[in-house]
């Protein structure tokens, strides 16, 4: 049998992104999103209103980075998630971490998270349905820490997922199968 549950935003896994933007007197702001993905190959859409310092500092410099918070920055994730841009100037100095400058957009780094999209501000979108951002990946880093045979080993990341039933992150580090080609054994 089967419960209703008072829930409408029920996709589990979420990504845990830390967005990242320079602030007017170039200072870092950070904030969490939870509720973003990939448009299309190379283009990144965050559902982020326009009220967050996050968008403003996107729409004013044209650039932003997108990493992928992992397990061992939970607390760090968590309160650029809890606390606002627009009320805590020091922000991201109040979370220990530190950041370089992209060497291709106007966006900091954040060096603590190991996997990081660099991203060109496309537009912003305000409709019926949603509203957000969308930018054009035109770089992606990773630490070495977590590069294994050349490539990115996700079980190294140890990112996180944001679980909206519970609102409790859990960790992702295990592959479980092969893309593309496990389920070719079923086909006839």
């Amino acid at each position: 049998m089967r419960k209703k549950l008072k829930i409408t935003e029920g996709i589990f896994p979420m990504p845990v992104l830390m967005v990242a933007t320079y602030n007017e007197d170039g200072s870092v702001n950070v904030m969490n999103a939870a509720w973003g993905t990939m448009q299309e190959r190379g283009n990144v859409v965050l559902n982020l209103t326009e009220t967050h310092k996050t968008v403003k500092n996107i729409k004013a410099r044209g650039a932003f980075t997108v990493s992928i918070a992992d397990a061992a920055h939970v607390v760090e994730a968590d309160y650029f998630g809890v606390e606002s841009g627009n009320r805590v100037l020091k922000k991201f100095e109040n979370s220990g971490l530190t950041a370089s400058r992209s060497e291709i957009l106007d966006a900091p780094v954040i060096n603590e998270f190991p996997l990081c999209l660099e991203c060109e501000f496309i537009e912003y979108q305000n409709g019926k349905y949603g509203c957000g951002v969308i930018g054009k990946v035109v770089n992606v880093t990773a630490d070495e820490s977590v590069i294994a045979d050349g490539k990115i080993d996700m079980s190294l990341v140890n990112a996180i997922a944001f679980d909206p039933y519970t609102h409790g992150y859990y960790k992702v580090t295990e592959r479980v199968g092969e893309a593309f080609k496990d389920g070719l054994q079923l086909k006839k």
